[in-house]
């Protein structure tokens, strides 16, 4: 008489060919969802970038408006001091440094300044060729590097 082994009756299990399947499946998910994360998060670090460019903007127009001139200090700006000094280039964390030029006032031109976001050493924003650096001036002109150009400020 002819017995099946114990233990072999019902047992369930994957097969080889159902394991492949679930990993080919697996690494075409990984291989699109990864990019697309690492685009939003670029996105996302350039949103911030702009929003220190135009907080540092409006912090010069309100000093503007005391002092009849711009400032390259952050203290005076009203930000705290960083490191062993108070100078720009200010960072937004660990993705973009800004720095501020201001031009005195001449006979032929009023005060000014720029200010301007690139990507910090080491930042994995060196590698956003789309969109590499920001910039507004004193009359609010946004400005931008990279293959997008100036589309990369909406």
């Amino acid at each position: 008489m002819n017995t099946p082994l114990r233990g072999r009756v019902g047992e369930s299990g994957f097969t080889l060919t159902e394991l492949m399947i679930t990993l080919v499946v697996a690494s075409i998910l990984v291989s699109i969802a990864v990019p697309a994360y690492t685009s939003q998060m670029r996105k996302s670090r350039r949103t911030e970038a702009k929003s220190a460019v135009m907080d540092l903007a409006t912090r010069e127009e309100q000093f503007f408006a005391t002092q009849n001139s711009y400032s390259t200090d952050p203290i005076a700006l009203g930000y705290a001091a960083v490191g062993s000094g108070a100078a720009f280039p200010q960072s937004t964390g660990q993705y973009y440094q800004i720095n501020v030029t201001t031009t005195a006032a001449t006979a032929t031109a009023p005060w000014g300044f720029v200010i301007t976001a690139t990507p910090a050493a080491g930042s994995p924003q060196l590698s956003d060729s789309q969109c590499t650096s920001f910039s507004v001036d004193q009359t609010g002109a946004q400005t931008a590097t990279g293959s997008l150009g100036n589309a990369c400020w909406p």
